[in-house]
Formats: C-alpha cells, structure tokens, sequence
C-alpha cells in the first residue's frame, strides 16, 4: 500500500514510519501540515493518507480541513485520521456523504498494533474504520437525552459493530451470535433510533452518525 502521513509530532510520524514500513507498505511522503499533505497527495497519487487533525499553523483543524479537501478532490482516496481529538464540526462533515474508505481513531484507544494495521487494510479496501467513541460523541443530541437509552447490551454491541464498518456476517463471527440475530438486532435498532432503513454497511454507519449529530 503506498501512504503519506501528515503527523506534526516528529516523534510519532517517525514511529509509523518505521512501522510502516516493516509491515510492507510504502510511505510516500511524511508531512507537518495540510498544506503540504495536499501537495504531496496531488503530486504522488497514494493509496491512503494517515492525518492528524491538530496540526500547524494554529494547532486547531488543519488536518481534518485538508481531509475535507482531499476527499472533494479525490474521493476514492482512503482518508484515515488518527488523533486524539474529535472535532466534531469537520468530523461530521467528512463522514456525512460516505463512509465508504475513510476512518476515524482516536490514538488513545489504539490498544494493538493489530487493530490499527486492520483498520488502514478496511479503509484501503473501501470500507469503514470508526472508533465507536467517535460515533457516540458526534452522535450526542444536544439535549443530552441519550438516544442509546432505548436499546438493549445486544443491541449496543451490535450497533458499536456497525458503527465500525463491519457486516452483518462479520458482527455475527465477533459476537459469537448468528447472521439472523444480527439482522433481528440491526432491524430493532433502526426501529428504536427512528432512522430510515439503508443498505450496506457503510450506509449503516452514516445512518448511525446522521442520527447521532442531530
């Protein structure tokens, strides 16, 4: 997979790079901003970029403004960021259309090299990479009435699954539950959030977020 990375923390950008790099991927470029990611995306065409959010000059949404950007221009490009952070204006944004090939974790919550060279394959191949923390923050109403409320544990760790860009087949293998009792749960979880019903699990996951922000 051929990569840039846009990593204003010398420290990290230089561990992925090396991470990268020994799992037999190609980090085209490693850069400190967003402008220069979207340079860098423009002159090299890569498969996927990995961005932080916070990064020069201000330190605010320069990295999740140039992810903006770069998926209006190129929308088949894999879009993971990687932050501490959700900055829920931007973020809502870039997962609002599709989230087909992009992801969003949160540093703190990667707990095994694993899960994150699992979630770059995901996007790579177009699906989804959502932390379920991400979700639930964008997804808080403003009331601070949860929506979750309704649902069942079940139901909760199905949606947290989805919620994560996974099918139906692939919940029912993590939770140890059959394909249809994946289906019964995702059928009462669109019943009990009002949502309309969608197809595809990355429509799922945009049905969740669009709830989820309003």
């Amino acid at each position: 997979m051929r990569i840039i990375l846009a990593e204003d923390s010398i420290l990290l950008r230089e561990g992925l790079i090396r991470l990268l790099t020994e799992e037999g991927h190609e980090v085209l470029a490693a850069v400190g901003d967003g402008d220069e990611l979207i340079r860098e995306v423009e002159a090299r065409q890569p498969d996927l970029i990995v961005v932080d959010i916070r990064m020069p000059p201000t330190h605010t949404d320069e990295g999740l403004k140039a992810a903006l950007e770069i998926r209006r221009r190129w929308p088949a490009l894999g879009v993971l960021v990687l932050s501490q952070h959700v900055e829920k204006n931007y973020a809502t944004q870039l997962l609002a259309s599709d989230t087909a090939g992009v992801g969003y974790l949160l540093k703190d919550r990667v707990s095994r090299v694993e899960e994150f060279l699992d979630s770059l394959d995901r996007v790579h191949n177009g699906g989804a990479a959502i932390d379920p923390e991400v979700v639930r923050q964008l997804l808080a109403r403003t009331t601070h009435v949860d929506p979750l409320s309704k649902l069942t544990n079940r139901e909760r760790e199905v949606l947290d699954q989805m919620a994560q860009g996974h099918t139906n087949a692939a919940i029912a293998l993590k939770l140890h539950i059959s394909q249809s009792a994946v289906e019964k749960n995702v059928n009462m979880i669109f019943e009990k959030l009002d949502l309309t019903r969608t197809t595809g699990y990355s429509r799922r996951v945009l049905a969740v977020l669009q709830y989820l922000g309003s």
